[in-house]
């Protein structure tokens, strides 16, 4: 079993499982950070050795960055260098309208000081409302940034084809586009995988497991209903109800479960091989505390859906309600139900931050 790696820009290359840090935030339930740390090496040697942070995920970089210098100290910077980081860079909705360039460059300082790297592999850009301030000049100064080393590789995150399409026009060499995309959401296909190939991007997925609902755990279990805990549970349950009701759910789980059994591998490799199998998908984000899910990970890698697994699964989406519209055309309303749960504030005074503060 080999761990596939795909290019996003001569000299990036990424592994196509992506070790996502979202669930490693203050807010989705109780995270043991020195296991936490400790595990991020098996990802490195078994060979998922990229990994996704942000930012606006309260102490994720500084994480990363402990189990970097570590890795550093203990096995070289041969070993270190390896461990490729994707980060986004996403300014307070508050600031976008006065936003100044000094303050997204204190915003690039502060994770490249967090994540204790002297370059930042991938950053991926996101502006909350692009009637507010000036998006394409903040961008500009991650184009200089990137001139000077700091930054690889730029991406965008969030952002459907008609966002995205400025900045193309622009001259912004975009590598890559951070989108939900899974069995359960759809939502690339409207349009968004066949303008990405013609602009020379790829897509770099999150929600590939839907927040661990497309797991056995979740198979032949009652309706939940919507209250948790964890957001990221809340925000996945709508997209399950956008999908159809929790019996259609089902259907799609013994699908998965089925085809698992199949191929002698769980229904979550099910989940992530499909998305990978997708037009223009250059990888598929999966999020985890720690790496005792890391087996059922790489299983990802030992198999090949055949034509009447897909039947199968096409057979349930065929059945399903949604979700509609364009990628995060849901979520981007403030006003929805979607929208409602979102933070929109998380990287407050980045020049203080520079210095300590997690904002």
């Amino acid at each position: 079993m080999t761990v596939e790696t795909i290019d996003l820009r001569p000299g990036h290359t990424i592994s196509r499982v992506i070790r996502g840090g979202w669930q490693l935030a203050g807010d989705h339930g109780p995270v043991d950070r020195a296991q936490a740390i400790r595990d991020m090496e098996a990802f490195v040697d078994a060979g998922l050795f990229t990994f996704d942070c942000a930012d606006i995920y309260t102490g994720v970089e500084e994480m990363i960055g402990e189990f970097i210098a570590d890795l550093r100290a203990r096995r070289g910077a041969s070993v270190a260098d390896r461990v490729c980081v994707h980060t986004k860079l996403v300014p307070d909705l508050t600031r976008l309208a006065e936003l100044r360039p000094d303050e997204v460059k204190a915003i690039v300082d502060r994770s490249l000081q967090r994540l204790q790297i002297d370059q930042l592999d991938l950053v991926q850009f996101f502006w909350w409302d692009l009637s507010l301030g000036n998006a394409v000049e903040s961008l500009a100064v991650l184009k200089d940034l990137q001139q000077q080393g700091k930054i690889r590789t730029l991406g965008t995150t969030n952002w459907d084809r008609q966002k995205m399409q400025p900045f193309v026009d622009a001259g912004f060499d975009l590598a890559s586009a951070q989108v939900q995309y899974s069995v359960l959401d759809r939502r690339p296909q409207n349009g968004l995988t066949e303008w990405a190939a013609q602009n020379d991007m790829q897509l770099i997925c999150y929600g590939t497991l839907a927040g661990g609902f497309l797991t056995e755990k979740w198979l032949g279990e009652p309706d939940p209903g919507f209250e948790f805990e964890n957001r990221s549970l809340i925000k996945y349950r709508l997209i399950i109800d956008e999908f159809g009701d929790w019996d259609h759910f089902q259907t799609l789980l013994r699908a998965l479960k089925a085809i698992g059994d199949k191929h002698r591998v769980s229904p979550s490799a099910v989940a992530t091989r499909w998305v990978l199998d997708q037009s223009h998908v250059a990888a598929a984000i999966v999020g985890a505390r720690y790496a005792r899910h890391l087996p059922q990970t790489l299983q990802t890698f030992g198999f090949k859906l055949m034509p009447d697994d897909y039947a199968i699964i096409q057979a349930v989406l065929d059945k399903a309600n949604g979700p509609n519209g364009d990628v995060y055309s849901l979520e981007g309303d403030r006003t929805s139900r979607h929208g409602r749960i979102m933070k929109y504030n998380l990287n407050t005074n980045p020049n203080d931050s520079v210095h300590g503060s997690h904002g």
